[in-house]
């Protein structure tokens, strides 16, 4: 079988699309033909799929192109294992934490993703997303812990945080390229209820925090 009908793997059109960021820096690409480039790369199969969108780019060296270097041809020698260290005995306690878990990762590739009503808030979230819409609402969500931390890795996506009234969102570890991080709520310290903390890297995307549909308007009348 030749290089160009293998299968390719999500780390392969992932760098791919840094490519295309790359071009995008370097004036090579619009934004409209980024765009492009990174639907027909999410959605390629084989290396042959994969290079179209790379085969006009000067400087870039295709997929199928790429050959492992080669196993040293060194002989075999076989070395007795090393010694294994003794284990010091673990003093007795009477009470041990348990390890944090994991965070919850919620990934989307070209679709529609959201989180809404009485959902379940774990203390830490992972959004790893591509061409994606996504909808994060705490408003009526069940909350573990008064800070939840947000990590975004994403490409051209729209993310949004419905957060209550009373909440704080801090955005300003989020790392945009060609994209907007936009807070329409309150940000600082933990005061209330719930403050979410965002980071991570939104790349020709925009992520954005806010209330829900009609909160200044209650506000007025309230």
């Amino acid at each position: 079988m030749e290089a160009r009908d293998l299968r390719v793997s999500d780390a392969e059109r992932e760098h791919v699309g840094e490519l295309l960021q790359r071009a995008v820096g370097q004036g090579m690409l619009s934004l409209g033909e980024f765009t492009e480039r990174m639907d027909t790369a999410l959605a390629a199969k084989t290396r042959a799929e994969l290079n179209v969108v790379l085969v006009d780019l000067p400087g870039i060296q295709l997929i199928s192109d790429f050959t492992p270097p080669p196993y040293p041809d060194q002989p075999y020698v076989s070395r007795p294992a090393p010694p294994v260290p003794p284990v010091p005995p673990v003093p007795p306690v009477a009470h041990r934490s348990p390890a944090p878990p994991p965070g919850e990762v919620i990934r989307g590739r070209m679709s529609s993703v959201s989180r809404t009503g009485s959902w379940n808030v774990p203390p830490a979230l992972e959004v790893n997303t591509r061409l994606s819409t996504v909808t994060l609402d705490f408003t009526r969500a069940v909350m573990t812990t008064q800070v939840v931390h947000v990590t975004i890795d994403d490409y051209a996506s729209t993310i949004s945080l419905i957060v209550p009234e009373e909440a704080t969102v801090d955005l300003n570890g989020v790392e945009t390229v060609g994209g907007s991080a936009t807070n329409k709520v309150r940000t600082g310290p933990p005061i209330g209820p719930l403050h979410v903390v965002v980071r991570g890297k939104v790349r020709f995307g925009n992520v954005t925090a806010k209330h829900p549909f009609g909160t200044s308007i209650r506000r007025m009348f309230g």
